[in-house]
């Protein structure tokens, strides 16, 4: 997601320095023997030799950031389950983060809170937090997609750290009995938490009340307008690349609500710890009109993704970012705090930034999805902190180590929050997606004039040059709906046309289409996410990892004031574009978080209710999480 990140590979010569640890493992264990039947006390024949060479690969980088990212490159191979990996980022930092904590007189553990003792606290801790991620990653992995190189890696790590994986103890106090004792806890704790591990994390229960779109064909029919209706796609992929040989979706975690948290109230007993209310509906009196207005709003949205319009757009934090939570009232920041200085402008077109914003967002091909992503950022923003690395902005710097597991801990604390609150409201309320929307309304008619053709109460309302009636004199030769001919009485809409035959050297544009025929702006191997709209995953990740990140460095913004990511031109996957670079740019965590959601709207697969909601959801996940960690970082967790 940002500039700077890495991957932890074998360094040169890792297998070799591994066998030759455990060769030492033998010999000690032999030594070990010998001493036992002398009357020698001897408590570690599997330590590993102190002299074991440091990694390589970003030697600067601490042991705990080293498994986070093998974690996320194992999530970038897997399907991408934004829930699942959200739970198993949580659960990897509580095991680093019980291991660190065995070793601190005051911190509270969180699963386990049993303490030990060493002679070398740094060391006994590197090898704790090891053998407590290796084993839950080993575990959690065996069975994903990718899982071969998966726990490969995870292997390879450990011997790059001369960590023998064949040391399975959990029986006495060495470091690495200590850390297969957590993963053995945490482990536990997982195959009872309502997640349904055992039985692939299955929603047993559910069943769409709408038979699938089909999205290859026109329109849709719908035996409930505001329930989510599964896709048929053709040739289905998943975001990350994957060939799904189901061509029907099938929901992913509505009951994901009643999965335990870490800092969220109570469950009502509905699965839904954070309650909002309902979305808008089709058909409510009191909503009714709401709904519509933002089902015009994402039409508007997939209208701006054409680079030929020629509108412009300053993007620059300078002119975007600002806004109060739940809203897009913000106008920009009027200079960057860490410089004095206003933001430069930086004018591009707007269907390049409507494209770029869309697109960098989706998660695509090997993404490591939302809750990931706020791990990347945050150890984007901890390089460039490092070494003033105070926890809250203020007090001593602390080391790499203390700081990485107490910002997991925080951080993927509330993304997991996140994914329970939102996944929970998704299987409650079951809230349907604009494509749905969008195809059935114009299936119907328009809404606006019963004195006009078409007209339906539940149809899409008319707006000039978006939304229109097609008639004969508007499929006249050289009219706006020439191309619609022998379609009068529909309803066509000004929106993107679809991905073109070669998005390479192509590009979809917009134009008048019939709103039967509408598709997001998307990949035609995925179109939307196998998962209800309400409220927005994306919205309500960003917005709790901002929130803890806000918290946790003391700042609500990046570094210097800045940070963003750079779209080279001409590398889109969708379609050609963008025509010039285009440079992402954000003064802060919240300006960010908010990006995330917009462009889900121009993306075509959310409503603003479900972003806006998620944006509020996320904060209380955010900041509940930051408040419930201080509490374990002082060792007063339960108190």
């Amino acid at each position: 997601m940002v500039d700077g990140t890495g991957r932890p590979v074998e360094p040169a010569g890792g297998r070799r320095r591994a066998g030759r640890a455990r060769l030492l493992v033998v010999g000690v264990a032999l030594v070990a023997l010998v001493a036992v039947g002398t009357g020698l006390a001897v408590t570690r024949p599997w330590e590993p030799a102190p002299t074991c060479p440091p990694v390589a690969e970003h030697p600067d980088w601490s042991v705990a950031r080293r498994w986070d990212e093998a974690l996320l490159d194992a999530i970038r191979r897997s399907l991408p389950n934004p829930p699942v990996h959200a739970r198993n980022l949580f659960h990897a930092s509580v095991a680093m983060w019980d291991a660190w904590a065995a070793y601190d007189a005051t911190a509270s553990g969180y699963i386990v809170n049993d303490k030990a003792s060493a002679a070398n606290v740094e060391a006994a801790r590197n090898e704790a937090i090891s053998y407590a991620a290796y084993r839950v990653l080993n575990a959690r992995f065996i069975k994903a997609v990718g899982g071969d190189v998966s726990l490969s890696q995870f292997a390879d790590l450990m011997d790059a750290l001369c960590y023998p994986v064949a040391v399975t103890t959990t029986e006495g106090d060495s470091p690495a009995a200590v850390g297969n004792r957590i993963a053995e806890a945490v482990l536990a704790y997982g195959k009872a938490d309502g997640s349904n591990e055992t039985g692939g994390y299955a929603a047993e229960d559910y069943k769409p009340v709408n038979q699938a779109l089909v999205v290859a064909g026109s329109g849709t029919t719908m035996q409930d307008p505001n329930r989510w209706q599964p896709l048929q796609i053709e040739h289905m992929i998943s975001q990350n690349g994957i060939p799904i040989t189901n061509g029907v979706q099938q929901a992913v975690g509505p009951h994901w609500g009643h999965v335990k948290g870490f800092a969220l109230p109570e469950d009502t007993g509905h699965g839904t710890p954070i309650d909002p209310g309902p979305p808008p509906r089709l058909g409510d009196p009191a909503t009714d009109a709401l709904f519509k207005a933002q089902v015009i709003e994402v039409i508007r949205d997939s209208a701006m993704v054409d680079p030929s319009d020629g509108q412009t757009i300053d993007i620059s934090p300078g002119a975007l970012g600002g806004n109060t939570l739940g809203t897009n009232d913000g106008h920009g920041h009027p200079v960057n705090p860490a410089t004095g200085e206003p933001y430069a402008p930086d004018p591009v077109l707007r269907g390049d930034f409507a494209r770029v914003m869309a697109e960098f967002w989706a998660d695509g091909p090997e993404s490591e999805t939302p809750p990931g992503h706020w791990n990347v950022l945050a150890n984007h923003v901890s390089d460039e902190l490092d070494p003033d690395l105070r926890i809250g902005g203020t007090g001593e710097p602390v080391d790499r180590l203390q700081w990485d597991v107490k910002l997991y801990l925080a951080l993927n604390g509330a993304v997991h929050d996140a994914a329970i609150a939102a996944w929970g409201l998704k299987g409650y309320y079951d809230g349907t997606r604009p494509i749905s929307m969008i195809r059935y309304m114009g299936g119907l008619g328009q809404s606006s004039d019963p004195s006009l053709p078409s007209y339906h109460e539940d149809g899409l309302p008319l707006v000039d040059g978006l939304v229109e009636v097609i008639t004969t004199n508007t499929t006249a030769a050289g009219q706006r709906h020439e191309a619609l001919a022998d379609n009068e009485g529909e309803i066509a809409i000004r929106a993107w046309t679809g991905n073109p035959a070669d998005p390479a050297t192509q590009v979809g544009g917009v134009t008048w289409i019939r709103a039967v025929d509408w598709v997001p702006y998307q990949l035609p191997t995925f179109v939307t996410p196998a998962f209800q709209g309400y409220i927005s995953g994306h919205s309500t990740f960003s917005r709790a990892g901002a929130e803890v990140m806000t918290a946790f460095t003391g700042s609500e913004y990046f570094p210097g004031g800045i940070s963003g990511y750079t779209i080279p031109a001409g590398s889109l996957k969708f379609e050609k574009g963008p025509t010039t670079d285009i440079r992402l740019e954000w003064a802060t965590y919240y300006d960010a978080s908010d990006q995330a959601g917009q462009s889900r709207l121009y993306g075509g697969i959310h409503v603003a209710a479900d972003d806006f909601a998620g944006r509020e959801v996320g904060s209380i996940c955010g900041k509940g999480a930051w408040v419930i960690a201080q509490r374990y970082y002082r060792g007063t967790a339960g108190s």
